[in-house]
């Protein structure tokens, strides 16, 4: 039976824990046909521990988002492992602990600058990046954290998810012209290595709890996977700028 991504080539940012995402995405990218490499920072050892959980072997390599270094030599090390690339995973995300748990108004700029350059600028550099493997035009997924709104906690990785959201529009815009889609996935909390840095992050998982029309279940991120999945399948080929939520659909209610 063939999978929606037989014979693309897919690069996964993020995959640091088996609760991840990014793993999830990569897994089920494999069992849907492509081949998948892995980047890592800043402990690839870890990744590639996790990666022997995955259904076939996955290649990882270092990459440091905001080394230039790393991202100069990324074409050339993707492209001696697969030859090009159809789809790019962007799930990197950090702020300094500072930026987070109600510091909001005495971050200082240096870390505020920290959460950004790693968490919205690094889409656009890692776009750009993986571009000159992309000759046939291709998929970035990126996932963010409903930036609509403040939320508790969250502080400046509130801003930067915003700022992640709009570089997606400007990437789609920029990169259209050579079929090249960019899009993103608006995941509910998972509890991953990400969440355990966030304090408070059992609050936001009480907002879904009372709130989500679907059952949200915090532990499990195969549903956001699958929405990646998707996305960089050719099921969504004029789709481009875009935020899908699946986050159980509290995006779209009130109080």
């Amino acid at each position: 039976m063939s999978g929606i991504l037989d014979g693309k080539r897919v690069l996964v940012t993020g995959v640091l824990m088996e609760s991840s995402i990014a793993f999830h995405t990569a897994k089920l990218a494999q069992e849907q046909g492509a081949e998948v490499i892995l980047t890592a920072y800043p402990r690839p050892t870890l990744t590639e521990r996790i990666a022997k959980k995955l259904p076939k072997p996955a290649k990882v390599i270092e990459l440091d988002i905001t080394s230039d270094e790393h991202l100069g030599r990324l074409a050339d090390v993707v492209g001696e492992e697969l030859g090009g690339l159809d789809g790019v995973v962007h799930s990197i995300g950090f702020a300094p602990q500072d930026a987070l748990g109600g510091n909001f108004l005495n971050t200082p700029f240096e870390s505020v600058s920290t959460a950004m350059h790693v968490s919205a600028f690094s889409l656009k550099s890692l776009a750009m990046a993986c571009l000159p493997l992309m000759q046939n035009g291709g998929s970035v997924v990126g996932l963010t954290f409903d930036a609509k709104v403040a939320w508790p906690h969250y502080d400046w990785m509130g801003p930067a998810k915003a700022a992640l959201e709009a570089t997606s529009r400007y990437v789609a815009r920029d990169l259209g012209k050579q079929n090249i889609r960019c899009n993103l996935v608006s995941a509910g909390p998972i509890r991953s290595m990400a969440a355990r840095s966030i304090p408070g992050f059992d609050a936001l998982v009480d907002v879904w709890n009372e709130r989500a029309p679907l059952e949200w279940i915090p532990s499990d991120p195969e549903p956001a996977g699958r929405g990646v999945v998707a996305l960089l399948s050719d099921w969504f080929p004029k789709t481009t700028g875009e935020i899908i939520h699946v986050d159980g659909g509290l995006h779209a209610v009130g109080a």
